[in-house]
């Protein structure tokens, strides 16, 4: 690799978390952004807060504390395993499509129903976030219960103080298992509705579908990872993950780490057992609690403790 060559790959990973601001398709797209701050205005006027709303939304501790520059540090060094190691693996949802569709024409023939347009972008959208839904859960449920994916896993639970960019505070390890799990379901998915479509959808169509993910993120997705309790009704987090829910999950009570494994349903942790609703839960503070805070302090402690902790427990 020549010298040019490193320089625009670096170029390239640095700019990666800025256009995350500006890709719709992104959690903290600054639109998410602005809706996310008129929601926390809403639970600030709500709840009483004493203080102003700046103070309330900009603290100190939030934005520019030690767990927060960590998360930063994440963003970047994750752009760069991003380039590297998961771009090339972006031709496997492409590869699973085709292949899959090629496989059900050789062993089915032409498809005979003559499902509309509407029927087969609809039933996709909601069949692929439902699918996946329940698949990152189970890959998020397997991270808290195997002990080798829970020391990877721990980085995410490691920040005592959240913010919309601790969403990609993810050790390198995980994002790669979490990437890898969203081309998967989104290949053979695409893939089957490709075969249905029966040339009436075209590839790129299906690849740009996301309602879903837009609404969701319209809708405070940002404040999941935060210190504003924007809850829903009781009847509602049976079925959607609210923010204070997810809140939740990142407690540093012991007790409640295996709860609210949800990524956007509540019905994956209802029927599993692990659901724990906003009302039952009224003090939280976040971290992994005790001396463990204490390991996890610097971004070079939370790259390392997973693989010396697995090396010391051998």
């Amino acid at each position: 690799m020549t010298v040019d060559e490193i320089i625009n790959l670096f170029n390239e990973v640095f700019k990666m978390p800025f256009s995350y601001l500006f890709s719709a398709n992104k959690r903290v797209y600054w639109l998410y952004l602005v809706t996310s701050f008129i929601l926390a205005f809403y639970v600030y006027k709500r709840t009483k807060v004493k203080g102003s709303f700046f103070n309330y939304v900009f603290n100190l501790k939030t934005w520019l504390g030690k767990s927060a520059l960590v998360d930063y540090a994440f963003i970047f060094f994750n752009g760069l395993v991003k380039v590297i190691v998961i771009a090339p693996f972006l031709f496997l949802a492409l590869y699973l499509t085709k292949n899959i569709n090629e496989f059900l024409v050789s062993s089915f023939g032409v498809i005979q129903y003559d499902f509309s347009v509407i029927t087969i972008v609809v039933s996709y959208t909601l069949i692929i976030v439902v699918v996946d839904d329940f698949a990152s859960f189970l890959i998020h449920y397997l991270m808290h219960k195997i002990p080798l994916l829970w020391e990877f896993h721990k980085i995410h639970h490691s920040a005592t103080a959240l913010n919309p960019f601790t969403q990609y505070r993810i050790h390198p390890i995980e994002l790669i298992i979490n990437n890898l799990r969203g081309l998967v379901v989104k290949g053979v998915i695409t893939g089957v509705f490709l075969y249905l479509a029966n040339g009436q959808v075209s590839l790129l169509t299906f690849f740009g579908i996301n309602i879903f993910n837009f609404l969701f993120f319209f809708w405070g997705a940002n404040l999941r990872h935060s210190h504003v309790k924007l809850k829903y009704f009781n009847f509602l987090e049976y079925i959607i993950i609210s923010p204070y829910q997810h809140q939740i999950h990142h407690s540093n009570n012991p007790k409640l780490y295996d709860t609210n494994m949800g990524s956007r349903l509540a019905i994956w942790d209802w029927l599993f057992g692990t659901l724990v609703l906003s009302e039952s839960v009224k003090k939280l503070r976040f971290g992994l609690g005790g001396e463990e805070d204490k390991k996890y302090k610097t971004f070079l402690q939370n790259l390392i403790s997973p693989f010396t902790n697995i090396i010391k427990k051998k």
